[in-house]
């Protein structure tokens, strides 16, 4: 094997937002290599077999995507993508009701409606949902000469066309909590949607987006964006799909092929080496046209091109990309026993899914008081766990969403019964106390905790029920999902110099960088980041159109909303707008 091959594209990274970008390039007819360090592609979007004929989603399972143009123009329907959903779920008394500790609170008409319009489903034209949702997440940011009003900000635009009192100068600086404030009134319904957003990136506490964070779980929960919807075969099944898109248009994927170095010649980014340890150990790969980095920008630009090329004041602004905020804890269960809810909680439409597990969604929802202080322990104080355990806030990934044919669902009942993930904000381990191998140091007494706090809600977490416990620490979940930690919207330092055209620098604002050639597309440098699937390579897209590196064909549509740069190519010359 040559080591000087050559293609057009070359993508560090094969997690969904690499593999997507290959997916579009490959369309665009460019020939396109993916290096990924893992043995397998995916990130995040991984299924674990820790026992034969268990299998688990130890990190994503929620599909944050289902307006994404994507879906339609690399046609992942003919690579096996399928997607689930029940659109009457939202009928069942569980669906509209959040736990408390003094049991189930329903919701009020009020929240009910409140809620609805803040997600399109109530304006002057009808329902407009998938507009915000484009409006507000695909779509690239504008240029940095476009100064950012309430006149061309994207969802504004849109509230201002199909919900006009929604369109207000107070909006845009507004937290997610102030908009429910105005607009629902149930207090266990604001703490309850507020750590959803919490836990989805862009806070229900932040200034300035909250329209990202409401619209971050109307991704999941609005029947017409497909809801908590679970693709066949879990998030790896949406992996699978565009990995085969990818491949189909020509794109080469390896994996255990871990980058060195991204070769810069003459300012330019022109290829990439490999470690000597890669498969293909210590070639050189070039690249015709671009380097596209889906990793974090921390490693790429701190370690894989270093002080050399690049300006120290950059350099700087790069060490203080913040990437803090809050990361998961994720447990599943395997019992002997079904789980079953305590007295307070328990109803018989509480039972849900084929394998009949106990819906319990989001505890406690009391007030945004308990809200306010798991925010307190996990981003201020930054260690292990202070909060009793009665007040710890979590969340069980949605049962009633895993279709019969899906492999935790059809695990055999004789063998014991594995559970729905369970979920818990902690510490970033890069910003933990005691170091960033904490959680993994105290994991014995993190699965302790997390033991106690589920089972203030649920029975059959005892040691004579419980066959295994397998959790994957904050440290295990940043690994495969960077991009959690990185935020909705605006990354997790939230400050002007990080909102929407800004994220995460203003050199980095729309996927370009400093260096000629060279493109970032990972969920902790670009908009809207967080668990936002399928938007960042599609925004990337009119990036690459515009500076030439890319020429799809009549399958492409830009963003109505999307505003060129002067002096380049326009994204949406095709004129093929849809809203």
């Amino acid at each position: 094997m040559s080591k000087d091959e050559r293609y057009d594209i070359v993508i560090i990274g094969a997690g969904p937002n690499g593999m997507a970008t290959a997916a579009y390039l490959a369309k665009c007819g460019l020939s396109v290599i993916v290096l990924e360090e893992r043995t397998e592609c995916g990130g995040a979007c991984e299924t674990q077999e820790p026992l034969a004929g268990v299998r688990i989603y130890p990190h994503a399972m929620l599909m944050y995507a289902s307006p994404a143009p994507g879906f339609e123009q690399l046609e992942l329907h003919k690579y096996g993508f399928r997607m689930s959903w029940q659109p009457d779920y939202g009928t069942a008394s569980t669906a509209v009701a959040l736990a408390c500790s003094d049991g189930w609170r329903e919701h009020t008409e009020t929240d009910k409606m409140g809620w609805a319009k803040i997600g399109g489903l109530m304006g002057t034209s009808g329902v407009y949902t998938r507009e915000l949702m484009r409006a507000t997440f695909w779509c690239p940011p504008h240029p940095a000469n476009v100064e950012v009003t309430d006149d061309n900000v994207p969802y504004m635009q849109v509230y201002k066309k199909h919900q006009p009192d929604l369109y207000t100068p107070e909006l845009r600086n507004m937290t997610m909590l102030d908009l429910l404030d105005e607009h629902c009134e149930s207090e266990h319904f604001k703490a309850g949607m507020a750590f959803a957003a919490w836990a989805s990136g862009a806070a229900g506490h932040w200034e300035g987006v909250a329209i990202p964070a409401a619209l971050s779980v109307h991704l999941l929960t609005l029947p017409n964006t497909g809801r908590s919807s679970i693709p066949r075969g879990g998030l790896h099944g949406y992996l699978h799909a565009i990995h085969r898109a990818a491949v189909h248009k020509g794109a080469v994927i390896r994996t255990c092929c871990p980058v060195e170095e991204i070769i810069i010649e003459d300012g330019r980014a022109v290829g990439v080496r490999l470690r000597e340890t890669a498969a293909m150990g210590g070639k050189t790969i070039r690249a015709n046209k671009a380097v596209i980095m889906a990793i974090d920008v921390h490693q790429a630009f701190l370690k894989m091109i270093g002080p050399r090329h690049l300006d120290p004041g950059f350099i700087r602004k790069v060490k203080d990309i913040s990437l803090k905020n809050q990361t998961l804890y994720v447990s599943v269960f395997h019992t002997k026993k079904q789980l079953t809810l305590k007295p307070k909680w328990a109803r018989g439409d509480a039972y849900v899914g084929a394998n009949k597990q106990p819906y319990l969604g989001i505890f406690p929802c009391d007030t945004r008081d308990i809200y306010y202080e798991n925010v307190t322990d996990v981003d201020g104080r930054k260690g292990q766990p202070t909060v009793p355990p009665e007040r710890a806030m979590w969340f069980q990934g949605p049962p009633q969403n895993f279709d019969t044919t899906d492999c935790q669902a059809n695990y055999p009942a004789s063998r014991g019964y594995i559970s729905q993930a369970f979920e818990m904000a902690v510490t970033s381990p890069d910003y933990h106390l005691e170091g960033e191998d904490a959680l993994d140091k105290y994991k014995k007494e993190m699965d302790e905790y997390m033991r106690k706090a589920y089972s203030q809600m649920v029975d059959g977490l005892d040691d004579d029920n419980l066959i295994h416990h397998w959790s994957a620490t904050g440290r295990d979940v940043e690994f495969r999902n960077t991009g959690i930690i990185g935020g909705t919207w605006c990354g997790s330092r939230h400050d002007e110099d990080q909102l929407w055209t800004n994220r995460p620098i203003p050199e980095l604002a729309r996927y370009r960088t400093p260096i000629d050639g060279l493109y970032h597309a990972h969920q902790t440098s670009g908009h809207p980041g967080g668990l936002c699937l399928m938007a960042i390579p599609y925004n990337l897209m009119h990036i690459l159109i515009e500076d030439g590196i890319a020429d799809p064909g009549d399958w492409w549509y830009a963003s109505p909303y999307y505003i060129p740069e002067e002096g380049k190519i326009p994204a949406n010359r095709n004129k093929r707008n849809e809203g």
